[in-house]
C-alpha cells in the first residue's frame, strides 16, 4: 500500500474540542493522486511509485517528453509529480490507481516534506541568530559576523561556516506530526502544528516509519 500523498497547503486554523481546549492545525488539500509510474528493483534498483496530483485545473501546456510519459501510463497529465518509496511486497498497486486522503486516520504520525519560505539574502543576525555587537560607546561592530577563520592555519574558510547568504527556499522535512482530523469527502487533511512552506505551496505527506 502507498503510504504517502501529495497535498497543497491551504493555511492554518484551530480545532476546538468538547472540553474547550484549542489545537492549532495546518489544513492541507491532500489528493486525489494517481499512480503515474511504478518502479521496481529489477528495472530501477528500488521499489517506488510516482504520484501525480490531480487538480481542478489541469496543466495547459506540456512539452513532448512529459506528454509521452503520461501517454505511456494512460493517465491525464498533472502539474506536480512526487515519488514515494514502497515495500517490495506491495504488488497490489499499479499504474492508474487512485490514492486518496483516506489512507490516513486520526492520530496517525506523519512527516511532511516541503520547501520553506524564501526570505532572500540575509545577514548572520537574522539568518543564524548571532547576537551582534554592542550598539553604544562608539562601537563600530553591530551586525557583522566577526572572525570567520584563522589566518596562519588552515588559511581558508572552513566549509559550512555560518555566514550571510540565501535564507529559506530549501527542502525541509518536519517529523513526528500527528493527524488531527481527516475530511475524506473534501480531500482535507488537518495536521497538528505547522508545516514548511507558504500557503498554496505543495507538500508531500508520508506515514512515519515507527
Amino acid at each position: 500500500m502507498v503510504n504517502g500523498i501529495i497535498g497543497k497547503k491551504l493555511g492554518m486554523t484551530q480545532l476546538f474540542s468538547e472540553d474547550g481546549s484549542v489545537t492549532p492545525v495546518t489544513v492541507i488539500k491532500a489528493g486525489p493522486c494517481i499512480v503515474v509510474q511504478k518502479k521496481t528493483v529489477n528495472t530501477d534498483g528500488y521499489d517506488a511509485v510516482q504520484l501525480g496530483l490531480v487538480e481542478e485545473k489541469p496543466p495547459r501546456r506540456i512539452n513532448k517528453p512529459t506528454e509521452g510519459h503520461f501517454k505511456r501510463a494512460g493517465v491525464p497529465p498533472t502539474r506536480v509529480l512526487r515519488e514515494v518509496r514502497t515495500e517490495a511486497s506491495d504488488e497490489a498497486t499499479s499504474v492508474g490507481d487512485k490514492i486518496l486522503v483516506d489512507i490516513f486516520n486520526e492520530d496517525d504520525v506523519v512527516e511532511v516534506i516541503g520547501k520553506s519560505k524564501g526570505k532572500g539574502f540575509a545577514g548572520v543576525v537574522k539568518r543564524h541568530g548571532f547576537a551582534g555587537g554592542v550598539a553604544t560607546h562608539g562601537s563600530m561592530f553591530h551586525r557583522a559576523p566577526g572572525g570567520i577563520g584563522a589566518s596562519a592555519y588552515p588559511s581558508r574558510v572552513i566549509k559550512g561556516t555560518k555566514m550571510p547568504g540565501q535564507m529559506g527556499n530549501v527542502r525541509k522535512t518536519i517529523q513526528n506530526l500527528r493527524v488531527a482530523a481527516v475530511d475524506a469527502e473534501n480531500n482535507l487533511l488537518m495536521i497538528r502544528g505547522a508545516v514548511p512552506g507558504p500557503n498554496g505551496s505543495y507538500v508531500l505527506i508520508k506515514k512515519a516509519q515507527l
